[in-house]
């Protein structure tokens, strides 16, 4: 690891406290993002359920119907059955449709988040670099980890912060740990930025 002079220390210390006011502006901003995503799918939710009761109503006055058209004609009373259990697969699939929107409004949410943090800074604490590209250490099913190429080195680090003060609050029990060269880095769209300085 590179020794650091005490004066790049204390620009790093800098950089540190306006990223942090940056990271805090970030973290209002995506608190926004998902308030306005969630009162959409809010707004999504009522529309299925008016749609729905619309749908159930328009079966059920269509069944009426048919039902009295059928014992006018003095015809088996199973027509009538036959659309009961129609009605009761059309709202076996509303409730599917419903469950099915819900997931995708899940998977799109977090598609949505994890777009915008990777337009943002975030902080990652880097634990260790290899020469060569050692991805035994993680799965890629670890979302908060992170590895990046920075020519002749594969850096490894853990977490995905958004503010400076977690990052290093991570970094402190990484060290207390027993990883004791660990520090707080910066990436923006999964590479790796200067921290800037605090005015």
């Amino acid at each position: 690891m590179p020794f650091i002079e005490e004066s790049d220390l204390l620009e790093l210390h800098k950089d540190i406290d306006k990223a942090q006011i940056i990271n805090e502006r970030l973290l209002d901003q995506i608190k926004f993002k998902n308030k306005t995503i969630r009162k959409n799918k809010v707004q999504r939710n009522i529309f299925a359920g008016v749609t729905g009761l619309f749908l159930i109503g328009t079966l059920i006055i269509f069944s009426f119907t048919a039902g009295r058209s059928v014992s006018n004609n003095y015809e088996s009373p199973s027509n009538l059955l036959v659309s009961i259990d129609s009605l009761d697969a059309i709202k076996s699939r509303i409730d599917n449709l419903k469950q099915q929107n819900e997931e995708l409004s899940l998977v799109k949410e977090f598609y949505l988040a994890k777009e915008f943090l990777q337009k943002e800074k975030i902080y990652s604490v880097q634990i260790k670099s290899f020469v060569d590209n050692n991805m035994t250490l993680a799965s890629e099913a670890l979302t908060n980890t992170m590895f990046v190429k920075a020519n002749p080195f594969y850096s490894y680090s853990l977490g995905n912060f958004e503010t400076l003060k977690e990052a290093q609050n991570f970094r402190e029990q990484l060290v207390d740990l027993g990883f004791p060269d660990a520090f707080v880095a910066s990436y923006r769209d999964g590479k790796r930025v200067q921290i800037e300085d605090a005015d």
